[in-house]
């Protein structure tokens, strides 16, 4: 990895910030090379909200994986200067024999987080009660994501990666939702994937719009959405 003050094509990059430059991701199938992101770079910096636009399979899940540092990139540079959060909502991350209270546990340790508090934080936000006692493999989809949701919020992130969150649960827990992460956490940098035009607009103050694995960021949003409405 090039050293942090500079990216891979020897442009400065600033400290506190998310950097990605010139990053390719290629898979190999059964039919050849398959690339899916080719050559994206954007940055954000504290405080900052970019959305990420694509229609299907533009590459937004793969960046989203990418940037959350599930998967890694074939090429290019991934700067992390800020600490970010996994996809908000992804519940893929859960020791699934284990209950939910003793996967609070392991994260607070993990993010050295006082583990009583943690475990009340989770458990008045997720609403789950006495589920938090059944082993993670037992609970819904939706169950995982309040899980998920909850245990995200309970870590001081520099910067939030959003995977299309305010679909989890009823409108009472989406409008729950929606408060804690964008008016009471409104000070933090997020990465958004979404649909929701909305939400991008109220929120987001530049956006980087992919086709077929290409990418450009726009600081003019009403110009990037024009373009995502005619993808």
């Amino acid at each position: 990895m090039t050293a942090p003050g500079f990216s891979a094509d020897s442009s400065p990059i600033r400290k506190e910030s998310i950097t990605l430059r010139n990053i390719v991701k290629e898979y190999h199938t059964p039919t050849g090379p398959k690339v899916v992101l080719n050559d994206v770079s954007f940055e954000i910096a504290p405080g900052e909200k970019i959305a990420v636009l694509g229609r299907n399979g533009a590459g937004k899940s793969t960046l989203v994986k990418l940037i959350g540092g599930v998967e890694q990139p074939t090429s290019g540079f991934i700067y992390r200067g800020m600490s970010m959060s996994w996809p908000v909502a992804f519940g893929g991350g859960f020791e699934a024999t284990m209950t939910g209270l003793d996967n609070i546990r392991f994260i607070a340790r993990l993010y050295n987080r006082p583990i009583q508090e943690t475990i009340d934080q989770v458990d008045d936000f997720a609403e789950l009660g006495k589920q938090l006692l059944l082993p993670v493999k037992a609970y819904s989809s939706g169950m995982r994501a309040r899980l998920a949701f909850a245990l995200t919020l309970s870590i001081n992130f520099d910067c939030f990666l959003i995977d299309e969150v305010i679909s989890v649960g009823d409108q009472r827990f989406q409008r729950k939702s929606h408060d804690a992460l964008f008016v009471k956490r409104k000070h933090c940098a997020m990465i958004l994937v979404s649909h929701d035009i909305n939400i991008i607009r109220e929120y987001c103050n530049k956006a980087l719009v992919l086709k077929a694995g290409r990418g450009r960021v726009f600081e003019d949003l009403d110009f990037a959405l024009r373009i995502y409405s005619s993808l």
